[in-house]
């Protein structure tokens, strides 16, 4: 009677222990998926990183008839087909298919006002050393828009207005973390220069290389780089008022090593144009082709349906790059690392650069490469986006799913 009394005692503790790890593991799933689910439709649903999840319709924590539509409706994944892990949110819509890139662009940008991107005392005649700037509460980092009513274009422009000024105070309208505010700067007579100062360094434009994504072939829609174009000085992202994409040929590849990143390097096109740049989001750059150019374009380019998140998994991929002229080849690599439930972010994947070619030439993931096309089972499922300094041959990766939101 013992031995049976303590075979049943442990038999309770070893289904206790068993069902309080796969809660555990539960728990575990649900902080690696996202609440919110495109697919077409959602009993087909399937997490390639989590292939024992499954799908059902959550009919007892259906969305409140206010808040639902018709393409809208609420599952749950679960363990096994037996123990719930999280509650989704499935909006139902179909994969858009899109031409895959993989060529350079050159792109210029002209910002929204002019960006502090440094402040610095200066030395009045009296001898005092001061930096109006910084007493006015500019920050570096901070977008200057107008001043005085006028709406700034350029450097030169915020210049003359303040070599002007003959001291006078003038109005600053700024913008700092997306927070308009007012500031009035009081230029000083510089010793130096005998000239009126305000005590900060501005910058009124940008440019460097990218790799185009994707784009529609119907509208002429594209995408790049799928990272935001920051300030090197600041770090904050660039407002953009206008932008251009050039041809671009890649001339050199620095190559990278641990601990320094390497870099393509290319010609502007100094005649012709692929289009408008005229949103620069944390998804990517995004812009227009011009007719021309989307014509030229398309006949070179594949078109892939667009992945949703949940439809990437580790394993064996393609990127698309081009690393001499101006045409893109396909080289071998392998999605090491998935984050489901990473949302506003450009780092949702880790890839490594496994093709030997792209390695003896390259080493890996360079500078220039951001935005770069990732193919996976005959799908579109993302596009790289940054290089590890420590291990060039692998960096991260951004959903497609996530640079195609913001084409929206």
């Amino acid at each position: 009677m013992r031995l049976k009394r303590k075979i049943i005692k442990t038999a309770a503790a070893l289904l206790s222990a068993a069902f309080l790890g796969l809660y555990g593991t539960a728990g575990y799933y649900s902080a690696r998926l996202p609440d919110v689910i495109t697919a077409e439709r959602a009993e087909d649903i399937k997490i390639a990183g989590f292939p024992e999840l499954s799908c059902c319709t959550d009919t007892e924590a259906a969305i409140p008839a206010a808040q639902t539509c018709s393409d809208t409706e609420r599952v749950t994944l679960s363990l096994f087909g037996a123990i719930p892990v999280k509650n989704v949110e499935v909006h139902r819509e179909e994969a858009p298919v899109f031409a895959v890139g993989g060529r350079p662009f050159g792109i210029k940008l002209l910002m929204e006002g002019v960006m502090v991107t440094g402040l610095g005392d200066v030395e009045t005649t009296d001898g005092v050393c001061i930096c109006p700037a910084k007493e006015a509460g500019i920050q570096k980092g901070d977008v200057i828009r107008r001043a005085d009513g006028v709406e700034l274009t350029s450097n030169d422009q915020l210049q003359e207005l303040i070599s002007s000024s003959c001291g006078k105070a003038i109005e600053l309208s700024a913008d700092r973390d997306g927070e308009c505010f007012t500031a009035y700067l009081q230029p000083v007579m510089s010793r130096r220069s005998r000239g009126w100062k305000g005590g900060m360094w501005v910058r009124d434009s940008i440019a460097g290389i990218g790799t185009m994504t994707f784009f529609d072939k119907e509208t002429g829609s594209f995408v790049g780089l799928g990272h935001p174009i920051c300030d090197s000085d600041t770090g904050g992202i660039v407002p953009v008022h206008s932008g251009e994409a050039v041809p671009v040929d890649i001339t050199e590849v620095k190559r990278g090593a641990r601990g320094l990143p390497g870099e393509l390097r290319g010609a502007f096109s100094k005649s012709g144009s692929f289009g408008i740049l005229d949103r620069n989001k944390s998804s990517g750059i995004y812009g227009r082709l011009s007719p021309g150019a989307l014509a030229t374009i398309s006949e070179s380019c594949e078109e892939f349906t667009m992945a949703r998140r949940q439809e990437v998994g580790t394993g064996a991929a393609e990127i698309y790059a081009t690393v001499d002229g101006d045409t893109p080849e396909r080289y071998s690599a392998e999605i090491v690392s998935v984050d489901y439930g990473s949302v506003g972010t450009s780092k949702n994947m880790v890839i490594r650069i496994t093709d030997e070619r792209l390695l003896e030439r390259t080493g890996g993931i360079v500078q220039g490469m951001s935005g770069s096309p990732v193919i996976q089972n005959g799908k579109l499922a993302g596009a790289v986006t940054h290089v590890f300094v420590a291990d060039p041959a692998q960096g991260y990766g951004i959903f497609a799913e996530n640079m195609a939101e913001g084409m929206k």
